[in-house]
């Protein structure tokens, strides 16, 4: 079924040049490519090709985050207006809880019309983190905090910035620290220019009847930072989320916080039912249910998840941005539908 729904997607036209899958289960590793890496060299993709995991991410600072929990260094009931003081006014009741959740209100930077014309005047160009949030800082929260759902690239910025304010260690300090080193990631970075390292799996921008576009270099991730910006390989994002899911990166009290769930979907959608914890993902599906995130940048979708003992993992790559509302819907749906064969193979 996982090698038909792979084949489907990859003569459709209008889809990724490339896909890059590996499924774990237990100390068995399958890797299933599809396509090419690199047009220009006409190259396959590899499961240690490098590529910008966007809102994957996301699960890296729910890591830190519930990490430094777990030593009593942050409190899941720290407030905005406690850690950073004066950085989103009418944020400051906001608690490190609601931001992990994306339930805080928080209005998303990456919308705001200022950023937007930044990011078109110099794409490549680096904002700190601080800066990035203060696009926002005088607009009103989209809601009252906890009483509703809304993903926001705004919320892992402040969960990041929030983890730097309690421990005055840096945040690329911290992710080696209680990522890193203790999940064995020897190929991940939060890089701060286009720069990627090698081997690479590159990304493109596809649209019938258009040559792809080559946009691996395009922006720079730093704009995205705790939210979107770490470039990670497959092999290394399958062991990150066997680790995350699995629990081995803090304890049970956070464990039991962080699978308190609510409907809610990541962005871009994940297989089967999705509903939000803090920092995670469930994805309900008809084989059985993952905990993991999603993610997309420009030339790259991608799909991680585990199941809750770490033992069956999936770790999905594309190499182009299609996804709902930029795209092809219909290529958009067959990712989508191939994720969940994935998750299926790997559940068997």
């Amino acid at each position: 079924m996982l090698d038909a729904t792979l084949d489907r997607l990859a003569a459709t036209p209008a889809g990724p040049p490339g896909v890059s899958v590996l499924i774990q289960r237990g100390e068995r590793r399958e890797y299933r490519r599809r396509g090419v890496g690199d047009l220009a060299r006409d190259t396959p993709p590899g499961v240690h090709d490098h590529v910008r995991i966007a809102s994957v991410s996301k699960a890296f600072s729910g890591a830190v985050a519930l990490a430094l929990v777990d030593r009593g260094e942050l409190e899941l009931r720290d407030t905005v207006g406690e850690l950073l003081p004066g950085l989103l006014p009418r944020a400051r009741r906001v608690t490190l809880r609601q931001a992990l959740h994306h339930t805080g209100g928080l209005p998303d930077y990456i919308r705001d019309e200022r950023f937007i014309a930044r990011l078109q005047a110099d794409p490549t160009a680096y904002m700190s983190p601080r800066r990035l949030v203060r696009f926002v800082r005088d607009e009103p929260l989209r809601f009252r905090p906890g009483s509703r759902y809304e993903y926001s690239d705004t919320d892992n910025i402040v969960v990041a910035l929030m983890a730097e304010a309690a421990t005055g260690v840096s945040y690329e300090r911290l992710l080696a620290r209680h990522v890193y080193r203790p999940v064995g990631l020897r190929a991940t970075s939060l890089p701060r220019s286009v720069r990627m390292p090698r081997p690479f799996m590159r990304g493109y921008e596809v649209a019938p009847g258009l040559p792809a576009e080559d946009v691996t270099r395009a922006i720079n991730p730093a704009l995205a930072w705790a939210s979107g910006g770490i470039v990670s390989t497959a092999s290394d994002v399958n062991y990150f989320f066997r680790a995350y899911a699995g629990g081995d990166l803090f304890g049970a009290r956070e464990r039991r916080a962080q699978r308190r769930f609510r409907p809610g979907s990541s962005s871009p959608p994940g297989p089967g039912r999705n509903a939000a914890g803090l920092g995670i993902f469930r994805y309900s599906t008809g084989c059985g249910t993952v905990y993991g995130h999603t993610g997309s940048f420009p030339g790259y979708r991608l799909f991680a998840a585990s199941s809750a003992d770490g033992r069956r993992s999936v770790a999905f790559f594309v190499n182009a941005q299609i996804v709902p509302g930029q795209g092809s819907a219909a290529v958009s749906n067959q990712i989508r539908a191939a994720q969940a064969a994935a998750v299926c193979h790997a559940l068997r």
